[in-house]
């Protein structure tokens, strides 16, 4: 995300006079989570000034730091003291997706009592993300960044989750990837293989908005092009 990233915590970088991270935090909050952790690392300061404690926004928020990069894997294994459910939401703060998609999550949870749930949404070639694929509504293998068209499955992973706090056992097991990094895939993947997960897959509608402002293209994209605002409340 150079150059926005000399200046910007990525999540921080503007989007129609609002941190990306905003938009998540409301949607986030309009599906009833209250209680949040934010994992914070390079120019912290911005996002702990910016949130604060998140009364402004009427939620809870803690802040833990993750000063070894090791991976959404080791971001996420820094919260494990600090999540007393048995059961937690977890998302990327770099992805957007419609407010609808954080309720159905929660919504499904609640009705289904679903360990774990993977949001999956539909490209021509997961190649950047994540290969999702399903037996019925189950997930049963991810491949991470698979080689360029070499992905039988259009599902990618979307980076929206509910994980039971088993995924800590296996988190602690791995050690990091090609890339160094502790990957959540890898273990959905284990527990899917070896301790028989039942993982459920929520595929979004092929519609419904999704924003990755992890690629400057999208976000140039997003930033010169306003209309995708009305879609993240309204599909």
């Amino acid at each position: 995300m150079k150059p926005y990233t000399k200046t910007y915590q990525k999540t921080m970088i503007p989007v129609h006079g609002k941190p990306l991270l905003e938009y998540i935090l409301n949607g986030v909050r309009s599906a009833g989570f209250n209680d949040l952790i934010i994992v914070v690392g390079y120019r912290k300061e911005q996002i702990v000034d910016y949130f604060q404690d998140g009364s402004k926004w009427n939620v809870n928020i803690e802040y833990i730091e993750q000063k070894d990069l090791n991976g959404t894997g080791g971001a996420v294994l820094l919260c494990e003291d600090s999540i007393t459910d048995a059961h937690f939401f977890l998302t990327w703060g770099d992805i957007l997706m419609s407010y609808s998609i954080y309720k159905k999550v929660y919504d499904v949870y609640k009705k289904e009592k679903h360990d774990f749930i993977l949001v999956a949404d539909y490209m021509d070639d997961p190649y950047k993300g994540a290969a999702v694929y399903c037996e019925g509504i189950f997930c049963c293998d991810i491949v991470e960044k698979p080689p360029k068209s070499s992905s039988v499955s259009n599902l990618n992973n979307s980076g929206a989750f509910v994980f039971s706090k088993e995924i800590f056992e296996v988190l602690k097991t791995l050690k990091p990837s090609k890339r160094g990094e502790i990957e959540i895939p890898e273990a959905l993947c284990i527990g899917i293989k070896e301790r028989n997960w039942k993982v459920r897959v929520l595929k979004m509608e092929k519609n419904q908005f999704r924003g990755d402002f992890g690629d400057i293209d999208v976000y140039e994209q997003l930033k010169d092009n306003p209309d995708w605002l009305n879609k993240i409340s309204s599909n």
